[in-house]
């Protein structure tokens, strides 16, 4: 997508990485885009104003007034006026500032202000990047809405070598091109997605549930809202703060209440993505005191099947819905997946086995496998489910149905 005429505010924070926007700016320019920049005063020690303020054609900020002139720099303004704004480099000092609404500057001020798509590429050492604190600030800003650019590895400034290197300008334009193309893609379509997974009352403390941290309905949840999609999230249990306009959440604990919810909000859907890790059998009944033990006694509980609610969506689905399940399996993951899809009409099944170490439950990665209802298989890498997130997307776009 064209980036001609469109807005972009850069912030530029203090780090070596610094002069990687001024290559970054020329990119944009040669794009037709307008550029402004605010800097904080430590990035004056990496990059001069006066080089941004050339490449850029416009003055760059970084107080909120001119004590020389008596001009004051309305935060609020630069914030309405962009189209997209991007922190690169983005410092540890800036992220975590951000991430949790210190607003001590300029460009603080304008990113708590701003209502357009944000970017952060950070570039920092590699321990600095490991550290705890900064990865929970950047999973801060991702719940926020916000898009963070990897860092890259390399020869740190430090003489250290390993992850921390801010990505390069050329991939930045890509990125921003891309995020822009994704904006639009399902603009104006409805769509529902359960995530997370159930819990099943055995009494007031305790219940029968799973492993499903949420994180992959979460983030399909994320790129639907980012490409222009009207989110409705139906959750089970889980620890994930994620806010945007788009999208609105229901909060549930049970089979039972999620399959209530979901038979209400699926006719009025488009596109329908059952990522939940639905319980499939619950207590018959639930005691109203917490069970006590029994003085070495055994306890047995009846279990009976919960509704399937994908099979139950599935067979009032029209030819213009979509509806997209999951299948985790520990063996014969296509022959089960094949046999789920075509039970349950689905038009795309996700497939992903239950015992690999580096995915599925609780893992920020994944590895899956897509199959339409043509036989066809899409196979990806071991990424992060942020990203298969989009992937999932893009064979959801593709299908002909």
């Amino acid at each position: 997508m064209s980036l001609k005429d469109k807005k972009i505010l850069i912030g530029v924070t203090g780090s070596i990485a610094a002069y990687k926007v001024a290559i970054l700016i020329r990119l944009l320019k040669k794009q037709g885009a307008i550029i402004k920049v605010i800097m904080t005063e430590s990035a004056k020690d990496f990059i001069t104003p006066l080089t941004l303020s050339t490449l850029s054609e416009n003055p760059v900020l970084s107080k909120y007034s001119n004590s020389e002139t008596g001009e004051w720099h309305n935060h609020v303004e630069m914030a309405l006026w962009a189209d997209i704004m991007l922190i690169a480099p983005a410092s540890a000092n800036t992220i975590a500032k951000a991430a949790n609404g210190i607003c001590d500057n300029l460009l603080l001020a304008v990113y708590l202000s701003a209502r357009c798509p944000v970017y952060f590429a950070p570039a920092m050492d590699l321990d600095m990047l490991a550290h705890q604190s900064t990865q929970n600030n950047l999973q801060k800003l991702k719940n926020f809405g916000n898009t963070i650019i990897d860092s890259t590895s390399g020869l740190l400034a430090s003489g250290l070598e390993g992850k921390g290197r801010m990505e390069e300008p050329e991939n930045i334009l890509k990125l921003i091109e891309g995020g822009l193309k994704k904006k639009s893609d399902f603009k104006g379509k409805k769509v529902l997605i359960t995530a997370g997974p159930t819990q099943e009352a055995i009494d007031p403390v305790r219940f029968i549930g799973n492993h499903s941290s949420g994180k992959m309905g979460y983030a399909i949840a994320r790129a639907f809202c980012l490409s222009g999609a009207k989110v409705e999230l139906i959750s089970g249990p889980v620890n994930i703060d994620y806010n945007h306009p788009n999208l609105k959440i229901h909060k549930v604990d049970s089979a039972l209440e999620m399959e209530k919810k979901a038979k209400k909000l699926f006719p009025k859907s488009d596109i329908s993505v059952l990522a939940a890790a639905v319980s499939d059998y619950r207590p018959k009944t639930k005691a109203e005191n917490k069970i006590k033990k029994k003085n070495g006694k055994n306890l047995n509980i009846e279990l009976v099947e919960n509704p399937d609610i994908a099979f139950e969506l599935g067979q009032k689905k029209t030819k213009n819905q979509r509806l997209i399940g999951f299948a985790l399996e520990t063996e014969n993951l296509r022959k089960n997946a094949k046999e789920k899809l075509i039970r349950k009409n689905f038009d795309l099944i996700v497939m992903n086995k239950a015992n690999d170490s580096d995915s599925g439950f609780a893992h920020d990665t994944n590895r899956i496998s897509i199959l339409d209802r043509y036989n066809n298989l899409t196979e990806f890498e071991l990424k992060s489910k942020e990203e298969l997130a989009f992937d999932i997307l893009e064979s959801i776009r593709n299908f002909k149905g």
